[in-house]
């Protein structure tokens, strides 16, 4: 089975590009699965569903959604096995810009939108740095200029991925990612495989259910600013 993550700040484009690349495939229906690893809630399995692609939805809720999808992704891997899937898709949505949900040697893909400004690249870290490709989408909503500034700073920021730009109403663009999909390698588990790049660290007293603001009750891994004196 092929192994496949797509990660990307929220509403970026995700699910489009994935409904896009799956129909580019053109593999027997049910041979391609798609699990959605999201923080609070998520209707994307409406679409999945409508397009009769086997799918399952994890919620993060309180856990930082790194540390949920890097423990739960072995098992989507167990239930796409089990599936006969032929193509396993894992959906993360990097909410902090920290995360970086990549394995090493599994094909990784972030997606980003031409619409959350020009200097974004900069902004999104290992979840864009670390990635195999970079797939842009609403392209067609900028102009020319605007697409190769923000394809500039992608390769600013990840010098060796391939930018693609794929349309997510028309799947133009998608024909290519396809072809990235299908040359992955096939794996049977992720056991003993290691993340391109650390989690988040954060192992303090809000971690665990503090609410009160003061110093007195922020233990652990606490980070603070130093302010200029006034």
């Amino acid at each position: 089975m092929k192994l496949i993550t797509v990660a990307g700040p929220p509403s970026s484009g995700k699910t489009s590009v994935i409904l896009k690349t799956i129909a580019a495939l053109g593999l027997p229906p049910g041979s391609v699965g798609v699990v959605k690893f999201d923080s609070l809630t998520s209707f994307d399995h409406q679409r999945y569903d409508e397009q009769q692609i086997p799918n399952q939805t994890a919620f993060a809720g309180k856990i930082c959604p790194d540390h949920h999808f890097v423990s739960n992704v072995e098992g989507a891997v167990e239930w796409g096995m089990k599936k006969g899937l032929s193509v396993l898709v894992t959906e993360s949505a990097g909410l902090c810009n920290r995360c970086s949900p990549y394995v090493n040697g599994i094909l990784s893909v972030c997606v980003i939108d031409n619409l959350s400004g020009i200097n974004t690249p900069r902004k999104i870290g290992p979840m864009l740095k670390y990635a195999d490709v970079v797939v842009v989408t609403k392209g067609d909503v900028v102009s020319q200029a605007e697409r190769e500034v923000f394809a500039f700073n992608i390769r600013e920021v990840n010098a060796s991925a391939t930018v693609l730009f794929v349309n997510g109403i028309t799947g133009q663009g998608a024909f290519m990612l396809a072809r990235y999909w299908q040359d992955t390698l096939d794996i049977r588990t992720l056991r003993d495989r290691k993340l391109r790049f650390t989690m988040p660290a954060a192992i303090c007293s809000y971690c665990t259910g503090e609410t009160l603001i003061g110093e007195m009750y922020q233990m652990g891994m606490v980070k603070r600013m130093e302010f200029d004196d006034a």
